[in-house]
């Protein structure tokens, strides 16, 4: 996504000439009878540092995590009305579905996955969550209340409060009136309230958005760049790195949802890239298929760059001081100001745009994205891809 009269030294000139040097490609995103590329070195190192990983360590765990997601879809299927949600286990490198029936244990176990008994489906989850979303629109939330989601391993909704406001009156009123929506439980934080990423324009590889915002892009769609709704509204202006008009926002939402659409013009065109910022070789998008809760993450962004860490839980709303945000993805990595709308990839499978966290990349944070599938679904759009 780079302007045709300048274009910056870190991308290949010719990605047909150099896909062999550009980050991951997982074993999910191989053709049948082929081969798919072996992880780039960078990435392994990123792997090692930001989690923990011996170089053989990671290299197994891109594996399974790539097996994982291609299994889970089947392992769903048949787990049937009894399908409790999945997530990944890096203990046994497997992935692990909820059931509600001991009754189809064999089919599921039959697909690859183990299998867990849980007390509710993931659909009687996600319909307390939503109930809970519901009552969340019609009065305000408390900031010491920082989101829900729905946690299958927890076999509940979990809410996140600040740690020792669970007993002030307004947080107090709202966990009463999530208890009615269905199965609850409180996870206590002492995290700061979550934020959004945008910031005033400074120095990097951004884009920015009626002169004074800056943002990061999230990945190339036919047309434009898909990224968060919070960076700007629809009709806003948008200009590249190197000050030049690329385009404006043809859609955005936030809050509710934390998605946009930028269409381009005046000379930029798109690439199946997310940039590895010389941490990792950049990274060659071959799709989107979605990583089970527990799988690892990496995100890059015009601020901190190239950071990685683990899927932590799926479908929460985030409560910001602007509203809440749903449907969000919950992840380990940290993020700061200005890695707002970035990429959010697992391998070479694009998950989802950087919306907002805590904390930050020098002690350590958390960040949500929201999840990338819903983005094109939204706008009718088709991913950029190798």
């Amino acid at each position: 996504m780079r302007s045709n009269t300048r274009l910056r030294p870190i991308l290949c000139a010719a990605l047909a000439l150099c896909a062999a040097g550009l980050g991951l490609s997982s074993p999910a995103a191989a053709a049948p009878g082929t081969t798919a590329p072996a992880p780039s070195e960078r990435l392994l190192d990123a792997l090692r540092s930001d989690l923990g990983l011996t170089e053989d360590q990671a290299r197994e765990r891109l594996r399974q995590e790539a097996a994982a997601a291609r299994l889970a879809p089947k392992a769903e299927r048949a787990a049937g009305a009894a399908f409790g949600g999945s997530w990944f286990d890096p203990r046994s490198g497997k992935l692990v579905v909820g059931i509600t029936s001991d009754d189809v244990a064999g089919p599921v176990a039959s697909t690859g996955a183990e299998t867990t008994g849980v007390p509710h489906t993931l659909k009687a989850l996600e319909r307390a969550k939503t109930r809970l979303d519901t009552r969340a629109q019609e009065r305000p939330v408390p900031p010491a209340v920082h989101g829900w989601r729905v946690d299958p391993r927890a076999g509940a909704v979990v809410v996140t409060v600040e740690k020792g406001a669970a007993r002030e009156p307004g947080v107090a009123a709202f966990l009463r009136d999530a208890e009615r929506t269905g199965p609850v439980t409180v996870e206590r934080t002492t995290e700061a309230a979550p934020e959004t990423f945008a910031a005033g324009v400074v120095g990097g590889d951004p884009y920015y958005i009626n002169g004074n915002t800056r943002c990061s892009i999230g990945f190339a769609v036919q047309g434009g760049f898909v990224t968060a709704g919070h960076c700007g509204g629809t009709g806003s202006s948008v200009v590249g790195w190197d000050g030049s008009a690329m385009g404006s926002f043809r859609g955005s939402s936030f809050p509710g949802n934390d998605y946009a659409f930028v269409g381009i013009g005046n000379g930029w065109w798109t690439e199946p890239v997310v940039l590895g910022w010389g941490t990792v070789s950049d990274v060659l998008v071959r799709g989107s298929q979605e990583a089970p809760v527990g799988a690892s993450i990496c995100r890059s962004g015009s601020t901190t760059h190239w950071h990685c860490g683990t899927v932590l839980g799926k479908n929460e709303t985030v409560n910001y001081s602007q509203g809440a945000v749903h449907g969000m993805t919950k992840t380990s990595v940290c993020a700061e100001p200005g890695d707002s709308g970035g990429s959010f990839i697992s391998g070479d499978q694009a998950q989802g745009v950087t919306s907002g966290g805590s904390g930050n990349c020098s002690g350590g944070g958390q960040t949500w994205y929201q999840p990338v599938n819903e983005i094109l679904s939204v706008y009718g759009l088709s991913l950029v891809t190798a």
